[in-house]
């Protein structure tokens, strides 16, 4: 098993159930695909760097889980469908 690092960032323009449902299903998705979640990190509203789809602020979520390599591909294809994700990235942690 690997350690990864799921990063979403969230539309600001949506009421807080919405922002929560969009972590829970990120994070059921992880469960589904076999990964085991470590720790979830909510930075809260952040600004963004640049505008993106006219948005100049959202909220960043970080999901930090063990999972086989496979995962991480399954859990982007998904991820990029989803309403209300602005951006997500899913990184490798180095082992320290």
């Amino acid at each position: 098993m690997n350690k990864y690092e799921l990063a979403v960032v969230v539309s600001a323009n949506i009421e807080e159930e919405e922002r929560t449902a969009v972590v829970d299903k990120c994070k059921a998705l992880i469960e589904r695909f076999g990964g085991a979640i470590t720790e979830v990190d909510d930075w809260g509203k952040k600004r963004l760097a640049y505008e993106v789809r006219k948005m100049k602020e959202a909220f960043y979520y970080f999901i930090r889980f063990d999972a086989e390599s496979t995962v991480p591909a399954e859990i982007e294809s998904r991820v990029r469908i989803m309403d209300n994700v602005v951006r997500y990235l899913v990184v490798r942690q180095d082992e320290a």
